[in-house]
This record gives C-alpha cells, sequence and structure tokens, in this order.
C-alpha cells in the first residue's frame, strides 16, 4: 500500500512516500515548487508525488508521522468539511421522529484539531467526554462549482481515514451548531497516508470499523450511507467552489462511545484503531493536555 505522508524527521518538517515500511522523501526534489504536502495538494499536484522517484528517505521508525495535510505552525489554505449522521442507523439514534434526511448536514473543523497516525489524541482538562467517530475523508484533486454527481468522482484525488474525534459536552453547549465540541486542537487524526484514488470500486462497499483496545466499537460499510460520496460532492460544491486540498469527511457508523450505558469516554492509554478494506489503518493513543 502507497500513499502520501507529511513527516517530521530531525526536527524538520518533510513530506514524501509510503511503501509498507520504506520512506520516500520528495521535499528536495519538489522544493522549487511546494514546502509541504498540503502545498501540493492545493496546486493540484498529488498525482505528480505519486509517480515521482525522489530520494531514499529515513527508516519509518526515525520519523514521526503527522496529518497528512497539516503544516505545523500554519495554517492548510483547504477547507474540511464534514458530514454528520450520514449511516442509517446512525440517523436512528436521534429521538426527533425524522425517518429520511433530504439533505446532508455539515460542519466544518479546523487543521489544527488534527495528529497523524502513531501520535495520540489529546484529551482537555475542561471534559473528559472525548469520543471517537471512524470515518472515510476524500480530497479534492480538481476544484469546481456546482459539480454534478456523474462528474464528481473526476474531482477526486485521494482517500485517507479519519478519526473525527469530539468533545461531546461541547456540541451542546448552544442550541444550533458543534462547533466547540468539533474543534479541540489535536482531539481528531487523520492518515496514515493519502492514497491515490483509482476509481469508484476503490470505495463503493467496503467495510469500515473502528476498534478501542482491540474492542470492536463501530461496523458498517459505505454502501449504505445515507449520501454516498458524489452526492456529498455535488451538494457541497453547490454553495461553495471545492478547491484542490479540500478535504471532505463524510460520516461515521453508529458505536460512539456516548451511545453506550454508561458512555465509554476515551482515556489516557487507550488505543483507537479505524480500518477500511484497501485503506489500512489508522491507530492513535489517547493522552491527556499538558496545562501550563
Amino acid at each position: 500500500m502507497t500513499g502520501l505522508i507529511s513527516f517530521l524527521h530531525q526536527g524538520q518538517t518533510r513530506f514524501g512516500r509510503l511503501d509498507g515500511d520504506t520512506v520516500t522523501d520528495l521535499t528536495d526534489l519538489f522544493a522549487d515548487r511546494f514546502d509541504s504536502l498540503a502545498a501540493a495538494a492545493n496546486a493540484g499536484a498529488l498525482a505528480a508525488l505519486f509517480a515521482a522517484e525522489g530520494n531514499a528517505g529515513p527508516a519509518l521508525a526515525d520519523v514521526t508521522l503527522l496529518a497528512p495535510l497539516s503544516v505545523p505552525g500554519k495554517a492548510t489554505p483547504g477547507k474540511i468539511v464534514c458530514v454528520g449522521v450520514n449511516f442509517p442507523d446512525r440517523n436512528d439514534e436521534y429521538k426527533d421522529g425524522q425517518t429520511s434526511q433530504l439533505n446532508p448536514s455539515l460542519f466544518v473543523r479546523f487543521p489544527s484539531g488534527f495528529v497523524g497516525h502513531g501520535d495520540d489524541l489529546v484529551r482537555p482538562p475542561e471534559s473528559e467526554q472525548l469520543d471517537y467517530e471512524g470515518e472515510i475523508a476524500i480530497v479534492i484533486g480538481r476544484g469546481g462549482r456546482r459539480i454534478a454527481e456523474p462528474d464528481a468522482w473526476d474531482h477526486v484525488a485521494a482517500v485517507t481515514l479519519c478519526n473525527e474525534g469530539t468533545i461531546r459536552d461541547w456540541v451542546r453547549h448552544a442550541k444550533f451548531n458543534v462547533t466547540q465540541g468539533k474543534n479541540w486542537d489535536r482531539s481528531a487524526a487523520m492518515g496514515p497516508s493519502l492514497l491515490p484514488f483509482t476509481g469508484p470500486d476503490m470505495l463503493a462497499d467496503i467495510e469500515l470499523t473502528t476498534r478501542v483496545n482491540g474492542e470492536l466499537r463501530q461496523q458498517d460499510r459505505t454502501g449504505r450511507m445515507i449520501f454516498g460520496f458524489t452526492k456529498i460532492i455535488d451538494y457541497v460544491s453547490t454553495f461553495t467552489a471545492l478547491a484542490p486540498g479540500d478535504v471532505l469527511i463524510c460520516g461515521t457508523p453508529t458505536g460512539a462511545g456516548a451511545r453506550f450505558d454508561p458512555p465509554k469516554w476515551l482515556c489516557p492509554g487507550d488505543i483507537v484503531e479505524i480500518s477500511a478494506e484497501g485503506l489500512g489503518t489508522l491507530r492513535n493513543g489517547v493522552c491527556d493536555e499538558e496545562v501550563w
């Protein structure tokens, strides 16, 4: 499985390709064009990185993987748009008499909310209600406005996994929004890498699971999504132009920690694994935020 990565090595932020345990460093090769994987994505150049030769990189054990499109200390220019309540059993959790949805429920996330594969999700001192949500994320490679569903696949460049971590009590601090509960710094994860999008079959009906300390918590198939990937692209691009490097995070199955009785919040030392057929596994620990 070959994908594009952002990583730290000897104190420097670099980018490249990961093939199994082999790192190919592409930073110097593209230094005259991009200073990060995010910049390459924003320029619509991910295909060039997938195909490039590059230089032999450091050992995987010697690098720290970052969220693929993150740039430490900077904001990623691309939009991150998330879809809520996008699986039937997840929709059934809401006791509002709503049996169907006409349009996707959407919210946005900030880049500072994401860590990379192998890093810890951070539980803040303000709440113990850190929760997990396993999801699939698609990265836009060709921009557009009002993208029709039949054309939508042509706008996807890459695919990755996401743990769309949430501070549950903070999503209920106000009546009509979830912004504050969805945007705690380092509360979510993305990765391990950006995989090249190879066609609709890559995502058409694959299993998506979440495990916490080995226990299966979430399990469903993308073929059961209420709004499919092409519908999401169609709908979002209606009100805002999608650009290369934008990320769409496409919904989580039922089984989040908030739905257990009593709830099963994430605690320091827990290991969360998000997996999908053909996309690998995103693995993260959990720690408490250090407050000085």
